[in-house]
């Protein structure tokens, strides 16, 4: 049977303190409803609903940005008049013989083989719930059952004293065939504390009808928890990080401190791979066998390579570096850098749109911009491409076993030769062919009885 997914996102969430709707806080830069929507599409859903309200513009236009696709329609909630009321907007939308799974944008860590199982376990002529028993169920709408079948949920505020002790709390995630869910929803009544449009009086109406409710579990109590401020935001994010160090670890890399990681994208790491402390991943990333990670560093959109090191507090960007290379400490390699086999960068060294060559160094306070260099170059400290007139980038090349003096300025466009030496100091605006010396300095001069000025 097709499958059709109803995400609620219309809430304001004022517990947040802020002018962004509630769905759209991050975790893992990434807007908690993207994590639902992800979802949704690992299930194979033919569609997706997202119900809106506050902030309608804003939803619309960073979801289309970071989650936009055909199966995707916005559907508005113009009043707030309860969960019932939420997916019952999206009726007209739902056909009868198909199943509806209905999510909520702001529980962003449902595993989806937590939802599998769902799927697995709703009968053909019935329901399926997830529930999750609670240490502390207080403020959630409590399971009902009689002879161990579900018969009900009954909400905090209108619980009973008894009812107030169980344990087995709805997460308001459920799976029912459509046609039966509208037909539910359409008999919903408001008469309850909140005055509102319960969607968990669907399970009275099931289990009216002698349908059957089958329920599923999580693994764990974080996966149906959401977020109403930014402390469980905060909690949401560790645990999200948490789950990503395990899987790392589980790949082969090892953590110095699993609870000091953030990946905040998709990561794939080879086997003895060792990552220290307070790192940040981002985009996708690749790290391949042996390769070692330093701490504070910084990797986006780039891959690592066998055996590679990146000393503490480099920053890596859209960027390949290739095997036995090593980048850092307080290295920069930006978009469109290469930097291949046995290459290294030293401490203060930027790089971009720049290619090293293999066994090429440039040990120290060196900026490389729009740059080839080939094999086996020695780059001396301090040493800068003059990339930019003020209005276009020009290129520099720098042929293979060439040597550039510490404090040197390659003005581009510019060619170095093979074997080519640029003596210490210079200014070189003109090409150097191979086996050269350039020197290009200001002519000394030595001043006999200097007197240094005096404090006055």
């Amino acid at each position: 049977m097709s499958l059709s997914v109803v995400i609620l996102a219309a809430g304001k969430g004022t517990r947040m303190r802020s002018s962004l709707p509630k769905v759209l806080h991050p975790i893992a830069d990434k807007p908690m409803v993207s994590h639902v929507i992800d979802a949704a599409r690992k299930l194979n859903a033919e569609n997706i609903y997202l119900v809106y309200g506050f902030g309608g513009e804003i939803l619309k236009a960073t979801i289309n940005e970071k989650s936009a696709g055909d199966d995707l329609t916005f559907v508005e909630q113009k009043e707030q008049l309860g969960t019932g009321h939420a997916v019952a907007v999206t009726a007209s939308y739902l056909k009868d013989d198909e199943d509806v799974l209905v999510l909520y944008g702001d529980v962003p860590l449902t595993k989806v083989t937590t939802l599998e199982s769902l799927i697995d376990v709703k009968p053909e002529n019935g329901m399926g719930l997830l529930s999750v028993n609670l240490n502390n169920p207080t403020g959630y709408g409590r399971i009902i059952r009689e002879n161990n079948a579900v018969v009900g949920i009954i909400e905090q505020k209108d619980a009973n004293e008894e009812q107030l002790k169980i344990n087995e709390c709805n997460t308001g995630i459920l799976l029912a065939n459509g046609g039966d869910l509208k037909r539910w929803l359409s008999q919903l009544s408001n008469d309850n504390a909140q005055g509102e449009y319960y969607l968990t009086d669907v399970i009275a109406a099931c289990h009216s009808e002698g349908k059957t409710i089958a329920t599923a579990h999580p693994e764990t109590e974080i996966e149906v928890e959401g977020a109403n401020n930014r402390v469980q935001l905060a909690a949401l994010e560790r645990a999200y990080q948490l789950r990503k160090a395990e899987a790392l670890m589980i790949a082969g890399a090892s953590l110095r401190d699993p609870n000091r990681i953030d990946v905040r994208g998709t990561m794939m790491v080879g086997q003895e791979v060792q990552i220290d402390v307070n790192c940040i991943f981002e985009g996708e990333v690749v790290i391949a066998h042996g390769a070692k990670i330093g701490a504070n560093c910084i990797l986006k959109d780039c891959s690592i390579g066998e055996n590679t090191e990146i000393k503490p507090n480099t920053i890596i960007e859209g960027a390949v570096i290739g095997d036995h290379c090593s980048a850092g400490p307080f290295a920069r390699i930006r978009p469109d850098s290469v930097m291949n086999e046995n290459s290294h960068i030293g401490n203060f060294v930027e790089m971009k749109k720049t290619t090293l060559g293999s066994g090429s160094k440039s040990g120290h306070l060196t900026y490389l911009g729009n740059t080839t260099v080939g094999n086996n170059v020695n780059i001396g400290a301090g040493t800068i491409t003059c990339n930019y007139d003020g209005v276009n980038k020009s290129q520099t090349t720098i042929d293979d076993n060439a040597f550039i003096g510490s404090n040197s300025s390659l003005v581009a466009p510019v060619f170095i030769g093979s074997g080519a030496t640029v003596g210490a100091g210079s200014v070189i605006a003109k090409d150097v062919e191979a086996e050269e010396l350039a020197v290009a300095r200001g002519k000394q001069r030595n001043i006999s009885g200097w007197k240094k000025p005096e404090k006055k």
